[in-house]
């Protein structure tokens, strides 16, 4: 598989780098942005998957996401997906929650999705492969976060994998997208309507479920337009109850869904991380 570094940005003593690859797993030609922060010998090199929300490509949390300052100090590598296929071949529809930018980070199992739309293998499979390549003085210890519908596959991806990521963090996640607007409508595209599949890629039946369950880390704007409808935790703060799980929320008092939030807070996440990543 051929990889290409298509832009590279000096920062903090690291390098923010753009890739472009050809996708095996979903048949479409993809990029993805890594950081790599300056090297310090006496701190091992761990691994943070951030993954975006709706809208999003790889380019909104590197631009905007404010993080390379303390990824550098605490010495933390990111890759940072797309958030779907792209391209005139790839299926999309005129709706912005669904589509193209709008993967919800699952194995699709419906037409036209299904050839295409397999972004939770792509991630947990190819792309980490192709990551492990391209850095192969890793710890081999890895994290995982993301905001909004990345928030979502954070917590999903993460609870499904429980014994490879050391801890999640979210920013307004989908907690519960089975009983959220977007997520019915992308859950009833992508899986179909028999909902018992739903529930393999709901994060709040997926802590249900679970028996080992990584540290979650949750920051929720009280000023986000989404909270209350789309972003709904009671349900995955209730189950983390009965699990006894441990999850820390954080509701931050006048804060929106922006990237605004995101950078205010993303030093909180990666202590967050790093705290779990160095034991």
């Amino acid at each position: 598989m051929t990889v290409e570094l298509i832009g590279t940005h000096q920062l903090f003593g690291g390098e923010q780098r753009k890739y472009r690859h050809f996708s095996e797993v979903l048949h479409s030609e993809m990029t993805f942005s890594l950081f790599l922060p300056q090297a310090k010998p006496e701190i091992p090199l761990s691994l943070v998957w951030w993954l975006s929300g709706l809208t999003c490509t790889d380019d909104n949390f590197s631009q905007k996401g404010a993080f390379q300052k303390y990824a550098t100090e605490n010495q933390l590598a990111f890759v940072i997906p797309d958030t779907s296929p792209r391209g005139s071949a790839i299926p999309d529809v005129d709706a912005w929650d669904l589509g193209q930018g709008a993967s919800f980070y699952l194995n699709a199992t419906q037409e036209p999705w299904k050839q295409n739309y397999q972004m939770y293998t792509y991630i947990t499979e190819e792309l980490t492969q192709i990551i492990f390549r391209l850095l192969p003085h890793l710890s081999g210890k890895e994290s995982i976060m993301g905001h909004s519908m990345g928030g979502h596959g954070a917590l999903m991806i993460g609870l499904k994998n429980p014994q490879r990521f050391t801890s999640i963090s979210a920013f307004a996640p989908i907690s519960n997208p089975s009983k959220t607007p977007w997520g019915k409508k992308a859950f009833s595209s992508y899986l179909g309507t028999d909902k018992k599949s739903w529930k393999s890629w709901d994060a709040t039946e997926l802590l249900a479920q679970s028996s080992v369950v990584p540290p979650i880390y949750i920051t929720q704007g009280t000023a986000d337009e989404f909270y209350g409808e789309q972003l709904v935790e009671h349900a995955f703060l209730s189950a983390a109850k009965t699990k006894q799980q441990q999850v820390t929320y954080q509701k931050a008092i006048g804060y929106d869904h922006s990237y605004f939030t995101i950078a205010t807070f993303i030093e909180d996440h990666l202590k967050f991380h790093s705290k779990h990543l160095l034991h």
